[in-house]
């Protein structure tokens, strides 16, 4: 199966760096319950500012989510941008809509 995270809107504005997130999934996609050994069963490329995931199943999309959250975590985004499930296999990074108060 195949998954794409668009992170074109924070890369755009210079935010978030797609070569550092997708060496974050790199070393953090479990497989077989080991982190960081890919092993052949999940590919990850970049297309400028998507992020393609290629997985033999059995790999949840959810499970993609959660990473996606723990890196905008980790790079202090979290506040800013949250994951938005745009079609069947893809998400994307959306800035919170700000109301002005």
């Amino acid at each position: 199966s195949k998954f794409t995270i668009d992170c074109s809107a924070p890369v755009e504005d210079k935010v978030l760096d797609p070569a550092s997130f997708e060496k974050f999934l790199h070393d953090r996609i479990k497989v077989n319950g080991k982190a960081g050994e890919l092993g052949g069963k999940v590919t990850i490329s970049r297309d400028k500012t998507k992020i393609v995931v290629n997985a033999e199943a059995p790999f949840s999309k959810r499970y993609l989510k959660y990473l996606t959250k723990k890196y905008l975590k980790k790079q202090q985004l979290r506040d800013f941008l949250h994951v938005i499930a745009s079609s069947k296999g893809a998400y994307e990074l959306r800035y919170f809509k700000v109301s002005g108060g």
